[in-house]
């Protein structure tokens, strides 16, 4: 994940996005909602810290299986180290929602 601040590159992170069997939107999206600690209802309750809600039920958030980063491994969501996740959500309110654009690409 690349996340670029008024113009300018300010992080680079590994994610893991939709693994075999799935899929992970691709396309330009703004923010739909924001939680700091979300509990997945379509996947037996998993832990999403610092969750940003792109596309439905699609988010980028923190993971416990940090060392599948890198890897495709979600149902489909935007999977990032819990501290660059955190570290995400607070860049988003400190920028504003509205502020905010997220593209997906392949």
């Amino acid at each position: 994940m690349a996340v670029v601040v008024c113009g300018a590159g300010f992080y680079r992170w590994a994610v893991s996005t939709a693994g075999a069997g799935r899929f992970t939107p691709v396309g330009l999206y703004s923010v739909q909602s924001m939680e700091r600690m979300h509990y997945s209802t379509l996947y037996h309750n998993a832990p999403m810290p610092w969750s940003i809600f792109f596309s439905g039920n699609f988010a980028i958030h923190g993971t416990t299986e940090t060392d599948r980063l890198g890897t495709p491994a979600s149902a489909g969501c935007v999977r990032l180290h819990p501290g660059d996740a955190e570290a995400l959500y607070r860049l988003v309110l400190e920028h504003g929602r509205a502020n905010t654009l997220i593209s997906i690409e392949r």
